[in-house]
């Protein structure tokens, strides 16, 4: 049985509606924000779900230098804030030094650690500490089952808040990433919630000169395959125009289209079982 996670003012775990994790990828004006908050809110609301807005207020991990990354961390959270109050909606970013941890915090609901990240100790460690709970994505390069060794890292710090693990894909060669669906099983084993991020599991890294290409119409599949083997929440980039977006438009979802995908995969996981057995013995 996994643990339940407390993200502002509801659960996300065992026996809770579904988590939904989304946003567009990186903070481009407060008007895309609450556009976007709006959008989302309205149709998590429909559908009787959970919703925490994800927007990014810095990308450090760019393929170009030239690449868009954001507002950064100050003016970035001032507009997540703003969204928070005028929504009323909990809300996550990523933080890339641990430095950036209690500061985040101030603002943030759950915090988030980038897959490239996912093994900085001291990362982990200052996130744990915030008193805040933390959604760690499973890095490309790295089997689910060493996942077990970034939670021990941040079990038992003081202020630990629970946390959640985010798969996103593994490393394919290059420019591809493929999803095992075993991992959700693995992740799901070490007793904290499991988050499956659709929307960067079809990127395709550094593929389109110098940014990241994506195959936005296996989204669908994924979520779904995800949803059937059992996941706690579903994380999606979404944008009201994904052509315009300035970081990773070729796997953002479309805003108009989240609802139909999010009915979708809640008939899927309603009609199964969600606590994966990762017992040998029971089989």
């Amino acid at each position: 049985m996994t643990s339940q996670v407390r993200i502002g003012e509801f659960t996300a775990g065992a026996g809770s509606p579904l988590l939904v994790i989304a946003g567009p990828c990186v903070i481009e004006s407060l008007d895309v924000l609450r556009e976007t908050a709006r959008g989302l809110k309205d149709a998590c609301v429909r559908l009787g779900v959970n919703l925490v807005f994800k927007s990014s207020f810095d990308k450090a991990n760019r393929s170009s230098l030239s690449s868009f990354r954001g507002p950064g961390m100050e003016k970035g959270l001032e507009a997540l804030d703003a969204v928070k109050r005028e929504f009323g909606i909990p809300v996550i970013s990523d933080i890339h030094e641990k430095d950036q941890a209690r500061v985040a915090a101030e603002v943030l609901d759950y915090i988030q650690i980038p897959a490239f990240l996912a093994r900085q100790t001291d990362l982990l460690v200052a996130a744990a500490r915030t008193g805040k709970p933390v959604n760690v994505k499973k890095a490309q390069f790295m089997a689910a089952a060493d996942m077990q060794y970034a939670v021990q890292k941040m079990e038992g710090q003081p202020g630990f808040a629970g946390l959640t693990l985010c798969e996103r894909g593994a490393s394919y060669g290059y420019h591809n990433l493929v999803v095992d669906m075993r991992s959700l099983v693995i992740l799901r084993s070490f007793g904290w919630p499991v988050i499956f991020d659709a929307t960067h599991s079809v990127q395709l890294p550094a593929a389109a000169s110098g940014k990241s290409g994506g195959e936005r119409r296996f989204i669908p599949a994924l979520a779904r395959a995800a949803a059937a083997v059992g996941i706690d929440g579903i994380f999606l980039e979404t944008h009201p125009r994904p052509a315009e977006a300035l970081c990773d438009a070729a796997n953002q979802w479309p805003l108009d289209r989240v609802e139909g995908l999010l009915k979708t995969l809640i008939d899927i996981r309603g009609a199964v079982p969600q606590e994966a057995d990762c017992d040998d013995d029971a089989i």
